[in-house]
């Protein structure tokens, strides 16, 4: 008899265990389900401001005027915080950004443009809406991402 209620009791064991890892299998599936659009919404947003910002180099080296544009943008994606910046080195410009705080490490996604440029500035989502800002340094032309308002 005694051997009945210890084998009840590992069946509980086991039960319990398998338990645990399917409602970890099942929310973890859920969080990757929820990133997915929230990364393609990120790549959108680069996508769209790396245009803008070919446009105002474009418009910048071609007229040799300052111009700049404002570009409403999502406070948040989904219920997370975001960040772009602008980024240059000695032959490329790209806008990167990603999902959660700045600075944090994490995955980064960028946005090449083709025009060379030196660049400066970032955005942080929540903070009013993004400026870009473009003229020419000398024969050098110059990007510059901010916040208007917020």
């Amino acid at each position: 008899m005694p051997s009945v209620p210890s084998s009840h009791l590992y069946t509980f064991l086991a039960l319990i265990t398998v338990s645990i890892l399917l409602i970890s299998s099942y929310s973890s599936y859920a969080n990757t389900m929820r990133t997915i659009p929230e990364i393609k919404q990120l790549k959108n947003i680069l996508d769209h401001v790396a245009a803008k910002g070919n446009e105002l180099l474009t418009l910048a080296t071609t007229t040799n005027s300052t111009s700049y544009i404002f570009i409403e943008l999502p406070p948040t994606i989904g219920y997370r915080e975001y960040w772009i910046r602008v980024q240059n080195d000695t032959s490329n410009v790209w806008v990167e950004g990603a999902l959660g705080q700045l600075g944090e490490d994490g995955t980064k996604y960028q946005v090449f443009l083709p025009k060379k440029a030196s660049t400066s500035g970032y955005y942080i989502g929540g903070h009013g809406s993004a400026i870009l800002e473009c003229y020419m340094n000398g024969s050098i032309p110059q990007l510059n991402l901010g916040s208007a308002g917020g």
